[in-house]
Formats: C-alpha cells, structure tokens, sequence
C-alpha cells in the first residue's frame, strides 16, 4: 500500500510500505479519508510522535470501508465505517482495535464520517467524564470556537443545557459560532475576554490556548470549577494563584486523549455511537466540512490550519 510519511527531514512523501497486517481483535480498514488535527501539524514539526503501537505518520482519525475483520466484531466485511486512531491514518489501508471501529451515522458520508472520531471524543472525555457532565445552566468557556474541536465542544456543551462563551477571530466564524448555539461571542483581538469571564464565571472550560489569559481568566472560575487543559497554544507559562484553587475548590485538569489506551478509547468510541449517532443522522449534530482535498494536497491540507482558516474541519481523501 501507500502511505503519505514524513521522511528522515520531515518531509511528507508519498510512499510504498508494507500492507498492515490484522492482529486478533483488530479490524482491517481500506482508508477513503482522513482528518486533519492539529495533533497532525505538531508530528510534522517532529514533536508529537504516533504512540509506539502505531505507524509513525500523521492521522488520528479515518472512514473507508472494512477488507477484514474478527468474526465476533459489530462491523462487517463491507461495512462503511469510521475509526479513531493513534496515528498512521494517512494510509491506504490501516488495522484497527475492534472497539475503536463504529458503523458511520445513518445519512452521513464517508468525507463527513471521518471528520468526527477525534474531535467528538475529545469532546465527550472532557465534558462528560473529566468535568463530569454538565447541568443545564452552567456556563462553559472554550476559545477557538471556530477549530474542529470548538465545533465539537459547543454543541456538545449545549445538548447538557450550558451556557456558552468562546472566542473567535473573524465575523464570519462569529457567525458560524452562533448557528452552533454559542450565547457569548468575542473577537479576542478587539473584544475584553476577561471582562466577559468576569460577567459569566465559568463552571467548565476547556482550554486549548493556555498563555497569559488563561491564568487571568482562571480565578474567575465558580466556586467547585472544573478547567481541563488539553494543549498551549499561545504559551505554556501562565500565573496562578494557587489558594484561588483550593479556596474555590477548582480543579485543573490535564487532558490528552491521544496517549489513552486502546480500551479506554473502545469506550469512549462505543458512547459516541450510542449516545450521539442518532443525532448525527437527525443532523441535530453536525460536523462542518470547511475544505476538502486529495491526499496529494496534504501541505495544503495544514496550512488551512496552520493559518486556523477552517470553520470547522479539513478532510484529505484517498478515493
């Protein structure tokens, strides 16, 4: 098979390799698309490397359709599927836990089933098992309203019934916050976030920012506040001043999903099925496809991101 790689100089090169082989309890997939993450960017900048279970290339998340699978698995040989992965999803084909391997939603296509895993489970780990769910009227905080995780967090956030304030840098990703059910938006280069946190104290924030602000914003945070960190994007360094948090009774919790174990994964996979597919197809939910490109294409792909152009997600596709 081919496999979109990064050479010895982080280059990506499109590439014969060999044709993964199914272990016991894994599920064969031949890959039609692929997700772009910011998780993809940081492993072609040489610092965020696949697991060592996983092939060292980017992709966290596909759909295509099942070549081969365990005779007790829920998926069939022929099955439109998609899967969340540890890397190596910029593949042709990829072998995959059974567990992590759902049906795609009823009405939904293959380019929009594959924008989903790594996103909504992002979204489900933190909101309803690290904050441990939400009850209507709590106000949640995330910034980058706009990104495919903001997509995700936000409806999410509003089927428990919460208030929700995010940031954004344009009006038309303004636009595309609000149609999400985003209550308070603010233009982060003009508007005062702070004051904003200040007039709706959060009860939950997902923070993929980190940087000055965070700290600034975290003593804002309800008495019992829950603010789950899951990457630093304008900085690792912040102030805090730690008897806010057990004055508060705040819990800062770190986050990745990535480095979670395979069964832990199935589960969370297994929820989204259960829990969310119905609204996929309903299309209460929705993933918002900004762009689409061939595998080819894949530098494109990034800058998109690396520019944080999309409104929602970037697919590559191999089919």
């Amino acid at each position: 098979m081919y496999a979109m790689i990064l050479d010895e100089n982080l280059n990506f090169k499109w590439c014969e390799v060999p044709d993964p082989v199914r272990k016991e309890g894994e599920v064969l997939i031949e890959v039609h698309a692929a997700a772009v993450n910011r998780a993809d960017l940081m492993q072609k900048d040489g610092c965020y490397s696949s697991p060592p279970d996983w092939p060292q290339w980017c992709g966290l998340e596909v759909s295509g359709i099942v070549l081969e699978a365990p005779a007790d698995a829920e998926v069939k040989v022929g099955d439109k599927v998609c899967a969340l992965v540890g890397g190596g999803g910029y593949s042709e084909k990829i072998a995959v836990p059974a567990g992590m391997v759902v049906p795609i939603p009823e009405g939904l296509s293959l380019v929009e089933a594959a924008s989903i895993p790594e996103v909504w489970c992002t979204a489900y780990l933190n909101l309803k098992l690290e904050a441990g769910g939400m009850k209507p009227g709590e106000v949640f905080y995330m910034q980058a309203g706009a990104s495919g995780v903001g997509l995700a967090v936000i409806q999410l956030a509003k089927t428990m019934g919460a208030k929700v304030i995010t940031t954004i840098d344009s009006p038309e990703k303004a636009e595309f916050v609000r149609k999400l059910g985003a209550d308070v938006v603010l233009d982060y280069r003009t508007d005062d976030v702070l004051a904003a946190i200040k007039a709706n104290p959060p009860t939950v924030a997902l923070d993929c920012i980190g940087g000055k602000l965070m700290g600034e914003c975290f003593k804002e945070m309800v008495f019992g506040g829950r603010w789950i960190m899951i990457a630093t994007m304008a900085g690792a360094e912040t102030n805090i001043n730690l008897e806010t948090v057990w004055r508060k009774r705040i819990r800062l919790i770190g986050s990745t999903l990535r480095s979670r174990t395979s069964e832990e994964k199935c589960r969370i996979m297994q929820a989204l099925k259960n829990e969310l597919w119905p609204l996929f197809s309903a299309r209460k939910l929705i993933s918002n496809i900004h762009a689409v490109f061939p595998i080819a294409e894949v530098e494109a792909a990034h800058g998109v991101l690396r520019r944080a152009e999309n409104t929602g997600k970037v697919v590559l596709t191999f089919k």
